[in-house]
């Protein structure tokens, strides 16, 4: 299974636009949406191309694509306009062996971790910094932001394919590689 991975779009109809186009040359099939969809946050300044009905067209256009997990920026006002679930605080994923516990990172994160076996792997975004690293035998992986990249970081998503993870930018540039056993 391929699965692209991204956090943060919070409304920005032009990065999303591009995470979109991302998602069509990655092929993969399934996205994974880890949180703070539309709105923005009282903590961030409005994104590039704010424009979250923009947003919600785009998104619902590929609904069956979606995996998504509820940020804290994300409401039951906006479950209402999605087409896609976006209520849950964590998804379990199974890829043959590998087992993803997504959540966004605002509960859940490296130094407060969920109730994970060794090997398992915790995605969460929030941050807005992509990030690798191992916490115990737990691995934490991180994105990143496709709308407000902090700590002088690249908008960009992960691909997971095969055991290898791929931090890329929108454009599709790799920066970091990391093959798991």
């Amino acid at each position: 299974m391929k699965l692209l991975i991204a956090s943060d779009i919070h409304g920005s109809a032009k990065y999303c636009g591009e995470l979109l186009a991302a998602y069509g040359r990655e092929q993969a099939e399934r996205m994974l949406l880890l949180g703070d969809i539309l709105y923005h946050g009282p903590r961030n300044d409005l994104p590039e191309g704010y424009a979250p009905k923009e947003v919600i067209a785009a998104l619902n256009e590929r609904k069956n694509d979606i995996l998504c997990v509820r940020g804290n920026c994300d409401t039951e006002v906006d479950q209402m306009v999605l087409s896609f679930p976006l209520m849950a605080d964590y998804a379990l994923i199974c890829a043959g062996k590998t087992r993803l516990y997504a959540t966004h990172g605002h509960i859940f994160h490296p130094d407060h971790l969920p109730p994970l076996q060794p090997g398992d792997i915790l995605l969460y975004g929030h941050t807005h910094i992509p990030a690798w690293e191992k916490r115990g035998e737990i691995l934490c992986l991180n994105p990143g932001s496709v709308s407000i990249p902090k700590a002088g970081s690249e908008r960009g998503y992960m691909v997971f394919s095969e055991g290898v993870f791929e931090w890329k930018t929108l454009s599709g540039e790799v920066y970091h590689t990391l093959e798991i056993d």
